[in-house]
Formats: structure tokens, sequence, C-alpha cells
């Protein structure tokens, strides 16, 4: 991953890819205002529904929602890239899958490409939006099959 244009890029690419950990560790653990923290107080998410929310109190309502309503599925996701888009702003790209409630496997039709912009305030990295959409993959199932395959060594890697 090359992460070009940064104070210290070693240290800006393993944080952004630490928030990026971050936000699924607190996905997973069905923490809604840990996970709308990670935000910058004007942040957005898109959800893996379409569903836009804008802002840290609506991504913390709106996932406490979720979570209140849904056995929600636990993410295992995969950094593909970061790289700066300028001074302190980055890109990461990711794909994810997820591993549905009593399950040990991923469910293939839930995968996801994920794409996360952070600003850096300060010293720490804050997500400016965060967009998972469903690696459908239409008419080409051998890549759904790839990506699911790829995705479930990593899970068994940990």
């Amino acid at each position: 991953m090359a992460l070009a244009s940064m104070t210290d890029p070693g240290r800006d690419i393993a944080a952004v890819g630490d928030l990026y950990q971050s936000l699924l560790k607190l996905w997973n653990g069905r923490d809604p205002a840990g996970f709308a923290s990670l935000f910058q107080p004007g942040g957005s998410m898109v959800g893996f529904d379409g569903s836009p929310v804008e802002g840290m109190s609506a991504i913390a309502t709106h996932l406490a929602e979720v979570f209140g309503t849904h056995a929600t599925a636990a993410y295992v996701g995969k950094i593909r890239e970061v790289r700066a888009l300028g001074s302190g702003v980055a890109l990461l790209r990711a794909v994810a899958g997820m591993v549905p409630p009593g399950q040990l496997r991923l469910n293939p039709a839930v995968n996801t490409v994920q794409t996360l912009v952070a600003r850096r305030a300060g010293e720490a990295w804050r997500i400016e939006l965060f967009q998972s959409t469903p690696a459908a993959f239409h008419g080409r199932p051998e890549a759904v099959a790839a990506l699911t395959e790829e995705l479930e060594q990593d899970l068994a890697a940990r």
C-alpha cells in the first residue's frame, strides 16, 4: 500500500488501516456510539442498503436502530489500498465478507466493497465518508466465489 504526501507515510498508512479495523471491530461489537465516534462531526456513511446517514449523532442513532432490530453479521475485512488524496486526507479501499450470527462461514450474498475517506484531525484520523457497496458481481459468479474464498482464507488465518 502506498501513501504519498503524508507527514509520516508509514505511520499514516498504519493509522488509516487501524481506523478501518476499529470501525469493523465496533460494528462487530454492535457499538453504535463507538462506531460513530470514529467519524468527523459532519462525517457521512452510506450503508449496505444504500441508506445515507449524515453526522456522528445521526450515525449513532441509525446504528442503534439497526442493532436493536436486526441480528447483524460480523465483518471480516481486507484492505486493498490506502493512498493520499492530499495533505492529511486519505482513501482506503477494502473488501469485506460477513459471518451471520451463529455461523462460522461467510455468506457470499453479502460480500461488500468498502470505501473510507479519512482526514487527519491533529494526530488522529477520523472518517469523512464510509460506504459499503454490495459485491454482487452480476453475471459473474466466479468473481463472487473468488472473493469469498479469499476472505474465507483470511477468516481461517485469524
